[in-house]
């Protein structure tokens, strides 16, 4: 049933008419040939290469949004069964309905499950290995452990994290010697499949150059993703959560659902915190995957109230007995869940408008495509901003990019290769008119970037143009650039503060 209902949140409204920038990225890389994949992974989004790779397939079937997003969809109806089945096997049955369906109405899950990219399988993977890890601490084989962590590391590399959860874990359930050898085997195999991988992202880790070391407020907010957004959802399920932190630990060698629960929840997203107040990398889908834990620890509460009432008022007349029966008890809990969705429904009907994402490329090539026309040339700032042209390649079709000297696929790049600063001013030298299409804020110089081609753009732009704008929703734009009659001054270029 959690299965069901988060395939069912996540299909609903799919396909949003648009994508934005990191899905974009996903579309167009993942449609490259596998020798042009490998190529972009030597210099960059090396810790998404084997989701592209995986993407690779997909796309080749049918290239559009729903396929794109598809794998996310699977993936969080799968982390919800297995959200379920952590409850069952650590609780009883119906705890782990309510966990499972807990997870499925939660707005971070739907949102990540129409997200094309690599999280909502990360989460699918770091939950099947939580799941694992509970089976072998009882005695199973940390074989199957080791290998299904390994490949979620692969998806992304700070699932790695998750190894410092399970050993506290460990701790909590006073694991015997033979567990913790079996687990440091483990955990030994999974940091030296990663280490390749992770050697290769370290060298490019100028991507991740924009984030800021995360604040108290950062964590107060990802524990109200984690539990709930709307205000009465997020202190019932608070509260839950606590109740359920009673039995933290359980008889030795004996793992509880909270002792799993809470390192998952905590441990993965603290540690990239304080690690990002020095090196900053912490952005809170790097953790979707902790967020299974969280509606484990609510559903170990629930079980405790509910546990409580079987006792108390389980006693006497049939009737009385029958109403708070395991099942009947169990359709409560259910119900509960469904009007705490119900309560967060506006949340999740926003998530699927394409202004719930931080851009929205498909809105600029709408507008692109009423602007311009064959022949027009085009400037893309910064040149991350051809995402545009490359994901949705129509409007762009007859127009010429003035400073590009490399396609992207070919030049193993992400955007594709643009001409030096000389180039580029005798190359808009020659022109009268130029499209960009644009950061607005770059634009109207509230900051300008470190990159010597981007600054010489802007000066250009600014000292030899004048401009008028369409706006485009978010901070994209498609803006006209018309060289002034001679006589006439060009717009005064703002004074831009540097960052």
């Amino acid at each position: 049933m959690p299965a069901l209902v988060m395939l069912v949140l996540g299909l609903w409204r799919l396909d949003r008419g648009g994508m934005w920038r990191d899905e974009a990225v996903s579309f167009q890389v993942g449609r490259r040939k596998v020798p042009q994949i490998w190529h972009l992974l030597h210099d960059v989004d090396a810790v998404h290469g084997l989701y592209y790779l995986l993407l690779h397939p997909v796309l080749a079937v049918h290239p559009g949004e729903v396929a794109l997003r598809l794998p996310s969809v699977c993936a969080a109806a799968a982390t919800a069964a297995l959200v379920a089945e952590l409850g069952r096997r650590l609780v009883r049955p119906r705890a782990g309905l309510w966990a499972g369906l807990l997870y499925a109405g939660t707005p971070m899950a739907g949102h990540y499950a129409q997200e094309g990219r690599s999280y909502a399988l990360v989460a699918a993977g770091a939950t099947a290995a939580t799941l694992l890890f509970a089976r072998s601490v009882r005695g199973g084989s940390w074989r199957a452990y080791g290998v299904v962590l390994a490949l979620t590391c692969w998806l992304h590399e700070f699932a790695v994290l998750l190894l410092l959860a399970h050993a506290v874990s460990l701790a909590l359930a006073r694991a015997g010697r033979r567990a913790w050898r079996g687990w440091g085997c483990a955990a030994a195999a999974v940091v030296l499949a990663l280490l390749p991988m992770a050697l290769v992202s370290w060298g490019q880790s100028a991507q991740l150059a924009w984030l800021r070391p995360p604040t108290a407020e950062t964590a107060g907010g990802l524990l109200r993703r984690f539990l709930g957004p709307a205000d009465s959802v997020y202190w019932v399920c608070l509260a839950l959560g606590c109740l359920g932190l009673l039995r933290l630990v359980g008889r030795r060698g004996e793992p509880t659902c909270a002792g799993v629960a809470l390192p998952v929840t905590v441990v993965p997203p603290l540690v990239l915190m304080l690690v990002s107040q020095a090196s900053p990398l912490y952005v809170d889908r790097y953790v979707l995957y902790a967020l299974s834990g969280a509606p484990l620890l609510v559903a170990c509460g629930a079980e405790r109230v509910a546990g409580a009432a079987e006792r108390l008022w389980g006693r006497g007349r049939p009737a009385r007995r029958r109403l708070l029966s395991s099942p009947a008890l169990a359709l409560l809990g259910a119900a509960a869940v469904a009007l705490s969705v119900f309560h967060q429904f506006p949340l999740l009907r926003d998530d699927r408008e394409p202004g719930a994402r931080a851009d929205d490329l498909g809105a600029v090539s709408r507008a692109a495509g009423r602007e311009l026309a064959d022949g027009d040339a085009v400037v893309f700032v910064p040149a991350a901003m051809r995402n545009v042209a490359l994901t949705y390649p129509r409007p762009f079709r007859g127009t010429r990019d003035v400073l590009r000297v490399a396609g992207a696929a070919e030049s193993g790049t992400l955007y594709g290769r643009e001409a030096g600063v000389a180039e580029l001013r005798r190359r808009l030298a020659g022109l009268d008119r130029v499209w960009v299409v644009g950061d607005r804020r770059l634009l109207g110089a509230r900051w300008v970037p470190r990159n010597p081609v981007e600054r010489a753009k802007l000066t250009t732009l600014w000292q030899q143009f004048t401009g008028r704008e369409e706006a485009v929703r978010g901070v994209a734009t498609v803006r006209l650039y018309v060289r002034p009659v001679s006589g006439w001054p060009p717009s005064a270029p703002p004074r831009p503060a540097r960052r």
